[in-house]
């Protein structure tokens, strides 16, 4: 059997904790401009799309990938936190970022330790049920999904290039879902509250690409909070979900 050293010990202690139980946050997200997060365009038949958005293989529906949900509120917080226009390494943010959002360790080349589990979990966004059957009843350009044209003009020559922008329309909505590990009770309040400034930070930016034309902008609502926990069944009472609920739905802002 290997033998590890005291600070090896200690590393893979500060890396994992005990799970003392799990928050499951939900709400609904909407869509109020029109959103594109691209998929894969390396193959575009005459007359196709030139930008489509990501899909699910299975259904053909629109998801938010909750890869581009989480790279966004990380990138939002940090840049928040930084000053100056370049952004650390991500091994360099602050603790209470690398403790919701998680660390890879580094290989052997690396040095010692450096990774910790994120207490954060992400989930692809899916259209809610009621938003599925009003937008396949709509008369699209594509399935659940506009087309944007767009132009990019020389300076040099005056040409224009037009382009087709796949968008999910304004108005969709997604259940959105996310779930958090309590590790120490003592930190829920301040994660709750950092989560939530993240939270007010996406609706006062955007998803996915082509932002600053306007694309994208998305707002949250009917935050619900459940919790759950094997060692500790009634240690958050619903008075304190509802403090949490308030929380993010003011954007981490209390009184």
């Amino acid at each position: 059997m290997p033998i590890i050293s005291f600070m090896e010990a200690k590393t893979n202690m500060e890396q994992q904790s005990t799970l003392k139980g799990k928050l499951d946050i939900r709400a609904r997200l909407h869509i109020d401009t029109g959103l594109h997060i691209g998929s894969s365009s390396d193959f575009a038949p005459i007359g196709a799309v030139d930008s489509p958005f990501v899909r699910d293989p299975l259904s053909r529906q629109p998801i938010i990938p909750g890869s581009s949900l989480k790279g966004k509120l990380r990138t939002l917080l940090v840049r928040s936190m930084t000053e100056g226009y370049v952004l650390p390494d991500v091994k360099d943010d602050s603790d209470e970022v690398r403790r919701l959002f998680g660390a890879a360790l580094k290989g052997k080349d690396g040095g010692e330790g450096g990774g910790k589990a994120a207490r954060l979990q992400f989930f692809d966004l899916r259209l809610s049920k009621a938003s599925f059957e009003r937008l396949k009843e709509l008369e699209l350009e594509t399935y659940i999904g506009e087309i944007k044209w767009e132009n990019t003009i020389n300076r040099i020559t005056a040409a224009a290039n037009p382009r087709q922008i796949e968008r999910v329309p304004a108005g969709a909505e997604f259940d959105f879902r996310l779930v958090y590990n309590i590790e120490h009770e003592d930190e829920v309040a301040e994660d709750m509250a950092l989560l939530g400034d993240g939270l007010q930070l996406l609706q006062m930016d955007y998803l996915g690409g082509h932002g600053s034309r306007g694309y994208g902008r998305v707002s949250l609502y009917d935050f619900t909070v459940s919790y759950f926990s094997l060692s500790a069944p009634d240690a958050l009472t619903q008075e304190k979900l509802d403090e949490i609920v308030a929380v993010l739905a003011k954007g981490g802002q209390t009184s």
